[in-house]
């Protein structure tokens, strides 16, 4: 293999996995029972004891330089997804989060009074229970010597030692005080404390729209909803107003008017427990954020945003009103039916994998559009809710006195806005679509790198490596002066970048078929070495590199069934900070360190990758240092350095195939690998529209260029119901009447690989492209035929 030099004649290497028959690697011996400097010397009473009592072993200091605790790389149990949330039957409700405190009646609290008097209230008899929430619980109040036909009032009862009263009175008073008067908000009369029980005198309502549909047969009429759909929007752009988001918008906390008065028509939003502040007191915008361990809300019908637990903002009520006008519409919503302690996790997934048009596949098309608009809106972008109302004005008609809700405050916002503006034909309103959409487009498994500015250096990349084949590509970096500087699995085959700057002076690696081999870490923690790279493959084996030269002081790593946030925000408050991370099929590995040279450090984890959270962390200053992902999610710590670079450049970039020719082009801009991984991402963001070449037919306007690069992605079926994706970029040539192919090449994120017949592929574009011959230049994909259906997406650029 010819020499890469800085800057100049770099060259790369994709290996024969079929030469050098005689690997260096050994085989791990079995497992066996982890010692630390300080034990190795003790009895075997003692060791077998320390088993029995199945007791965290550590790694205590030794000499000057400090060890790596054992801690959790010593756990064996599984590290599981945690939901605030019991099993729910096909019609049960939505269920509470687990954010909340336990309701004022569970056993041992005390006993609700029987007459109630605060904040200067006339005296209460407390009758019949309406209900029992998250913050408490609700009864029909009535006054006392008004006899039989006095008007009733509802009493919500919060226990003082419920979670919401840590610090005195519920936090949901401040929100009902902020909040007074707010159109769809309903009156508090009094509040105040009586013994145990912080006590509210509110307006006496009629049914939740829950209560309605359950009592409906489970059906809702779509002019009833599309009027719910008009009137929650209202609501929530009046409280917003006020600088608040509700934070738990549901069919169970929409209640309608008392039955038999004027307001029977009129909509409320209740249980402010959640709200939380989406501007602050100057007026501006509160700072992003993701705790990944946090949610708030109620599982069925929260954002994705809250369950991957981001800051909430103005966007995550509109999502959770657009699940709710779909579950009433439609009778259930796809993510039902989990259950499990993961079940926050797989509805999560299962959210970010349906798409608006497979959720609105029954519903009329202004309810797909209202999904569209509200699932891509930005962090602190600021809805437009008199567009989204005028969405469902065509349902509703145009006499409000009819209308099944009252809808006065959606009709003032309107006409405060101006119904020109509100008001878009659907040309108008494609047009006005951001071609790069926050959760567009479909999933895919891909590559992620990422790049540093770098000093002019050598660097060196390997893809598609075997385990034969690793030990002669790190022996001649050795010798050129390089070490490993990160690592990744593809197809359990191995990718290896090497450079000269990382500072280290020696190196050990091991090959296992461990994720991850205990023993040899420990024992190479005892020569002072210290893990700089990890990666694991899908079939369980892992690559662990290990360094002297490193700036860490004491390490620790922990494997996990699902990232383990809670573990690591106990380090970083023990002063550790993640400096590796790896995937092997769904696990994680996460390796943190002491010394490692950061001020603070962060993790984006989604489902698809965070384009958005990683651009709001580089403006903070961040940068990312480690990255993985598996077939689901995809992890990026970013972190601050305590001695800022003087260049700060960094990027990123997801392609099918590794990114040699891309690489090549960022090292001409002083550009260098900084980490890679293979893993879960959205493919192609800037899809304009989803197309079937069955129904949609050609829909291409030949743009005045004649030089395309058309990206197509395929979900292909076959008849054993078998689904996979293709990704196929062609570079093409249009001209008079045909397309010429010169090249392309096809990617995938599948269990398998499918091959196309290339005439099916060569049908579809001339299909697109209103029936043009498509002429092959280059034979580009196999001959072996398939069936199927096709449904893909084009992208032109």
């Amino acid at each position: 293999m010819p020499e890469l030099r800085p800057r100049r004649n770099r060259a790369s290497d994709n290996p024969d996995p079929n030469r050098n028959p005689h690997p260096i690697v050994k085989t791990p011996p079995r497992k066996a029972i982890v010692r630390t400097r300080q034990n190795k010397k003790k009895n075997n009473n003692q060791k077998k004891k320390q088993i029995n009592n199945q007791k965290e072993k550590k790694v205590a200091s030794a000499g000057k330089r400090r060890r790596a605790e054992g801690g959790p790389v010593i756990e064996k149990r599984s590290f599981k997804e945690e939901a605030g949330e019991r099993a729910m039957d096909e019609y049960d409700s939505g269920g509470r989060s687990g954010d909340k405190g336990p309701a004022a009646d569970d056993e041992g609290a005390a006993p609700i009074p029987e007459k109630v008097q605060v904040g200067g209230s006339p005296v209460y008899k407390v009758e019949k229970k309406l209900g029992k929430g998250g913050f408490g619980q609700v009864y029909v109040g009535r006054r006392m010597g008004a006899g039989p036909g006095a008007v009733e009032v509802a009493l919500k009862f919060e226990h003082r030692s419920s979670k919401g009263c840590n610090y005195g009175p519920p936090y949901e008073w401040q929100i009902y005080n902020a909040l007074g008067g707010s159109h769809g908000v309903p009156r508090v009369h009094y509040k105040g404390r009586q013994a145990d029980y912080y006590i509210m005198v509110m307006d006496m309502l009629g049914p939740s729209l829950w209560d309605v549909w359950n009592n409906s047969s489970h059906t809702m009429a779509i002019e009833m909803v599309a009027c719910i759909a008009i009137e929650g929007i209202s609501i929530l752009e009046k409280m917003h107003s006020r600088g608040y988001v509700h934070g738990d918008v549901k069919p169970e906390n929409f209640l309608l008017g008392p039955p038999g008065t004027a307001e029977e028509k009129k909509l409320f939003l209740v249980d402010l427990g959640l709200a939380t502040r989406w501007r602050d007191s100057t007026g501006l915008h509160v700072d992003y954020d993701q705790r990944p361990d946090v949610f708030r809300g109620t599982v069925r019908y929260a954002s994705v945003h809250a369950h991957l637990g981001r800051t909430g903002s103005r966007r995550d009520d509109l999502e959770s009103l657009a699940y709710t006008l779909i579950f009433l519409l439609r009778g259930r919503l796809p993510w039902q039916g989990y259950q499990g302690e993961n079940k926050g996790f797989l509805v999560c997934k299962k959210k970010m994998a349906t798409s608006p048009e497979t959720l609105c596949c029954l519903c009329p098309q202004p309810f797909r559009q209202f999904v569209e608009y509200v699932v891509n809106l930005k962090f602190d972008e600021e809805p437009n809710y008199a567009k989204y109302i005028s969405l469902f004005d065509g349902i509703v008609g145009p006499n409000p006195d009819v209308r099944p809700i009252n809808t006065d405050g959606a009709q003032k916002l309107i006409c405060q806005v101006g119904q020109k503006r509100a008001r878009l034909t659907m040309e108008e309103e494609d047009d006005e679509q951001p071609n790069k959409k926050i959760r567009m487009g479909m999933p895919a498994i891909q590559w992620i790198s990422v790049y540093n500015a770098r000093r002019p250096m050598k660097q060196r990349y390997h893809y598609n490596v075997a385990d034969v084949r690793l030990p002669q590509h790190i022996e001649k970096g050795n010798e050129d002066g390089l070490f490993i500087s990160s690592v990744a699995s593809c197809s359990n085959l191995w990718a290896l970048i090497m450079d000269a700057g990382t500072g280290f002076s020696a190196q050990v690696y091991e090959l296992s078929p461990y994720f991850l081999h205990k023993e040899w870490i420990m024992e190479q923690w005892d020569k002072n070495y210290y893990i700089s790279a990890i990666a694991g493959a899908t079939n369980g084996s892992s690559l662990v590199v290990m360094s002297k030269g490193t700036q860490y002081l004491q390490q620790s790593y922990k494997v996990s069934e699902s990232f383990p946030f809670k573990w690591i925000n106990k380090k970083w408050r023990e002063g550790f900070h993640v400096t590796a991370m790896a995937t092997a099929g769904s696990r994680w590995a996460i390796v943190m360190s002491r010394g490692a040279g950061f001020s603070d450090q962060v993790v984006e984890l989604d489902f698809l990758y965070p384009s958005e959270g990683i651009h709001r962390r580089w403006d903070n200053g961040y940068r990312i240092t480690s990255t993985a992902a598996t077939w689901d999610q995809a992890a990026f710590v970013l972190s601050v350095p305590r001695r800022k670079p003087a260049d700060e450049t960094q990027e990123t970039l997801r392609t099918s195939a590794f990114p040699s020719t891309h690489v090549k082009e960022k090292w001409g801009k002083n550009l260098y690998i900084a980490s890679i991984c293979y893993g879960k991402v959205i493919l192609h963001q800037c899809i304009n529209k989803i197309y079937d070449a069955e129904k949609d037919g050609p829909f291409l306007p030949i743009a005045k260029r004649s030089c395309y690069r058309l990206a197509f992605i395929i979900c292909y079926t076959t008849r054993s119901s078998v689904c996979t994706q293709i990704q196929v970029e062609l570079h093409a040539r249009l001209g008079g009447s045909c397309i010429s192919i010169r090249d392309a090449a096809i990617g995938g994120g599948a269990s398998f690989q499918t091959q196309v017949r290339s005439s099916c592929i060569y049908e579809l574009v001339s299909r697109l492209l209103g029936n043009k011959e498509v002429k092959n230049e280059e034979p580009w994909l196999c001959s072996e035929a398939v069936m199927g259906s096709f449904r893909f997406g084009l992208v032109l650029r």
